[in-house]
């Protein structure tokens, strides 16, 4: 029989001990823990799903990895066309983890109504392209429809169509700026069927969405020619090993660029909450483990006499200090109880209502993204407990310094 763990839980169980003078430190104690292992859950939760929401988001406009020709065009308008019959168009045979690989072309141009105009990027794309994205934020209409001869359908964002005062099967007029091979402006009229609504305002500012045949044949290129392909990938993490198999298969001519090489930027400044979260985490654990080793010592000081009486009746040093330690391990438990309940609670809540809302203009985002595993909770939960734990067996050796014959005559 553990008599340790039974005295433990005959000191938890006792009216006595719930109505001590240490009570108030204990309940301050309990609360710290659960304070803790909350602000941790919110912090991992907010910040991955953040990071997870952004990164997404900038796939969905750009993909996870664009092949493009080996030039020094950095813009966003595709200037040299590419040929549509490629060896790994539409798949690539000798790289596992791709999941669709959609051909693109850009062209810059102008929205224009009776009173105002918006400079945009028309992006267009074919049968193959994968709406997943788009038709998650779209807040009006459909996606453009492109199983038919010819379709001046667009899909444009609410941010445009507000500023131009526009609204849903408006005809918009757009006017393209002119090439080596079409030295007029070319003007051309475009439906629009489907209104999104990212929150990602670097892109939703000018970003329409068409049919490439529009741009084909803007640019006077052929059904053969394209501006690029977009390549998505099943699991993000492995996009720059997959950029690297991508680089090394397709021709000399091409290059690829994952869209952590292109807005190395944005990827800097997302990987910072990694670091502003572990620091929360570092900080929580030691208020934690400091108010856990304040109870532990009180309820030591407590109980100085059956200190001294279970060392006269013969027990050693260690195993009343497991009797503690037991004692501070259920507190601990009961503040993780209670913080995973309240902070799990907290987070669902936020991810069903979206009530805590962010600017998009900083964060890319209009409501707070949460995101958490079943790993995350349990690494958080077991490393509070033991680290906790750890810090409380130091303090623990003070009950060596207690000599019986001094705790049971001045009990």
């Amino acid at each position: 029989m553990n008599y340790e763990l039974f005295i433990a839980k005959r000191i938890i169980a006792g009216k006595k001990y719930k109505n001590s003078i240490s009570s108030p430190i204990i309940k301050i104690a309990i609360t710290a823990i659960s304070l803790g292992i909350i602000i941790m859950l919110i912090a991992v939760a907010t910040g991955t799903g953040l990071q997870y929401k952004i990164r997404d988001k900038m796939a969905g406009f750009k993909g996870h990895i664009q092949i493009v020709n080996y030039d020094a065009n950095n813009s966003d308008v595709s200037t040299t066309a590419i040929k549509k019959d490629q060896e790994f168009y539409p798949k690539f045979k000798n790289i596992e983890g791709i999941k669709n690989v959609q051909v693109f072309a850009n062209k810059a141009g102008l929205l224009r109504t009776e009173t105002d105009f918006e400079g945009i990027i028309f992006k267009g794309v074919s049968t193959d392209y994968d709406w997943s994205f788009f038709e998650e934020y779209l807040v009006a209409g459909n996606v453009p429809n492109f199983n038919q001869e010819r379709t001046r359908e667009v899909l444009l964002s609410e941010t445009v169509v507000n500023r131009l005062q526009l609204k849903l099967k408006d005809t918009i007029l757009a006017t393209f700026i002119k090439t080596a091979n079409s030295k007029l402006p070319s003007n051309k009229k475009y439906i629009i069927v489907g209104i999104y609504n990212t929150g990602f305002l670097q892109f939703d500012k000018n970003m329409m969405i068409g049919d490439i045949r529009e741009v084909q044949k803007l640019n006077k290129w052929t059904e053969n020619e394209v501006g690029g392909f977009e390549v998505l990938i099943d699991n993000f993490d492995e996009v720059d090993k997959i950029n690297e198999e991508i680089y090394n298969d397709i021709p000399s001519t091409l290059t690829s660029k994952s869209i952590i090489n292109a807005y190395p930027n944005v990827f800097e400044w997302i990987e910072l909450f990694d670091n502003n979260v572990w620091f929360i985490i570092a900080i929580m654990i030691l208020i934690a483990g400091i108010n856990m080793i304040t109870a532990l010592l009180v309820l030591i000081l407590e109980r100085v006499q059956m200190i001294g009486i279970l060392k006269a009746l013969g027990s050693n040093n260690t195993s009343i200090r497991k009797i503690f330690l037991y004692n501070a391990s259920y507190l601990i438990l009961k503040g993780l109880f209670w913080g995973n309940v309240i902070g799990l609670s907290i987070i669902f809540i936020q991810y069903y209502f979206e009530f805590i809302t962010l600017n998009p203009e900083t964060y890319y985002v209009t409501t707070m993204p949460v995101y958490i595993s079943l790993t995350a909770i349990l690494l958080l939960n077991m490393g509070t407990l033991l680290l906790c734990f750890l810090m409380l067996i130091i303090p623990s050796y003070i009950i060596t310094k207690i000599l019986p014959s001094k705790s049971i005559k001045f009990a």
